[in-house]
């Protein structure tokens, strides 16, 4: 990532030239000092070029004699397929699972955006820096916010595998920050898998083979009789073919208590019981009850209740005439007049 370039017996001299080529930068610094920053391009090292170390040289017009610094060059490119994961599982409430345990583990790609904080930030005075010796940092703050992310995100674990795009996005924007710091940035990020423990999986295999196998009973009856099969196979059938009656018995059996169709279905509970209204009745602006309904009929009887009279009870909206509520209207039909007499 950056290069030194040796300064004994290398004095730069007044109108020298500096190439910087593409995915480059150049950086000076003189007597400790971080001097001027090159991006990539062609340059004459005069005064108008070197405004920092100009002022700090106290030049006024060019320097005559030449002058010893340090130049730094920064490769500015993408440094890819940087490697990153979890050393140990992450603690996360899952929405299905309850309580569990992740790890997770990818790719990613840095890139140089600040030459000049990279160098009093990171690089100091090391002349052949490599990606490893930023690379563990980074790895450690990927790792944080990863953590924090996946367990802030409530998707459950099952269908991680479906966001890790949007899971890495998200990633990268939380530890942009931190990496900015250091005069770099994060262009790629990459989620390459999130998986269980393997004691998580192995239970989570055994739940899967349950949801294949469906109905166990069903399951158990179809393994009796692969069994008996296998056993009436084997040669001296006798004890195979006993094996296989005392199975096929116990089958039966079974099958006989479900009956043909399967298990017979339970009793229906018995029905609640109705509930009997009660009615209030409505009489010269004030209102009295409440009566039950067989009130309501000893009253219809002697006419204190007629068709007109207005009732209410609980849900009904608003009052009503006697004759208009279809459960009162009963109370009203005419009686046969009495018989003749016998002749």
């Amino acid at each position: 990532m950056v290069w030194r370039f040796e300064r004994e017996g290398h004095a730069i001299k007044y109108g020298a030239k500096l190439t910087v080529r593409e995915g480059q930068a150049a950086v000076f610094v003189h007597e400790g000092q971080l001097a001027d920053v090159f991006q990539p391009g062609l340059y004459l090292l005069e005064t108008n070029n070197m405004p920092v170390l100009t002022t700090l040289q106290h030049w006024d017009h060019g320097f005559r004699s030449p002058f010893k610094s340090e130049i730094y060059f920064i490769a500015t490119r993408r440094f890819t397929d940087l490697k990153w994961g979890t050393k140990n599982p992450i603690m996360l409430r899952d929405p299905e699972f309850g309580p569990t345990r992740l790890r997770a583990f990818g790719t990613y790609a840095i890139r140089v955006s600040d030459p000049g904080r990279f160098m009093t930030e990171i690089v100091g005075t090391d002349g052949e820096f490599t990606t490893d010796e930023i690379a563990f940092q980074i790895r450690n703050i990927i790792v944080q916010e990863a953590g924090r992310t996946l367990a802030a995100s409530g998707i459950p674990v099952l269908d991680m595998a479906a966001n890790t795009a949007d899971l890495g996005k998200l990633i990268a924007k939380a530890i942009a920050p931190s990496v900015a710091a250091y005069g770099l940035e994060v262009p790629e990020f990459y989620i390459e898998n999130i998986s269980l423990p393997p004691a998580v999986e192995a239970v989570l295999d055994k739940r899967t083979s349950m949801g294949i196998a469906g109905d166990l009973n069903a399951y158990a009856q179809f393994a009796a009789a692969e069994a008996m099969g296998a056993a009436a196979a084997q040669p001296g059938g006798a004890m195979g073919a006993g094996i296989g009656a005392g199975m096929g018995f116990g089958m039966a059996a079974q099958m006989a208590q479900a009956g043909p169709w399967g298990a017979a279905p339970a009793a229906a509970p018995p029905p609640p019981p109705p509930v009997e209204h009660v009615w209030h009745i409505a009489e010269n602006g004030a209102s009295h009850g409440p009566y039950s309904k067989a009130n309501l009929g000893r009253m219809a009887t002697d006419g204190s209740l007629t068709r007109a009279s207005l009732v209410w009870t609980p849900g009904q909206e608003g009052w009503k005439p006697a004759g208009e509520v279809a459960e009162l209207a009963q109370l009203f039909t005419v009686l046969p007049p009495p018989p003749p007499p016998a002749g």
